[in-house]
């Protein structure tokens, strides 16, 4: 089963050096386990669109689709074979960037 782990932060690029040493060894150990799929920062809200082509000519609009205290800042897509193993690793990865993780099943 795959999980995207969202970092969810107030800064983007906010990684102190000693967090960045922790996130690779996270990572290396995602690898080393078979869990590892794809990880990455996001930019800052800001520098989002919302673009909007259902009907007619599309809507681009600059920004974010909600204004909040805090966004998805990066993430990781991870395969684990249950949803306690991938509890588990989000809490490793929590561990790891210093900061609160959203872990949320793929559906189908």
């Amino acid at each position: 089963m795959r999980f995207p782990l969202n970092v969810i932060d107030d800064r983007s690029s906010s990684a102190t050096d000693d967090e960045g040493e922790a996130i690779d060894a996270f990572n290396d150990g995602l690898v080393a386990g078979g869990h590892w799929v794809l990880a990455a920062g996001v930019a800052h809200p800001a520098d989002s669109f919302v673009i909007d082509a259902r009907s007619g000519e599309p809507s681009i609009t600059a920004g974010p689709v909600n204004e909040a205290p805090e966004w998805v800042a990066g993430f990781w897509i991870i395969d684990a074979a249950d949803i306690d193993i991938a509890r588990e690793l989000a809490i490793n990865g929590s561990r790891a960037c210093g900061r609160r993780v959203e872990l949320r099943p793929f559906l189908g």
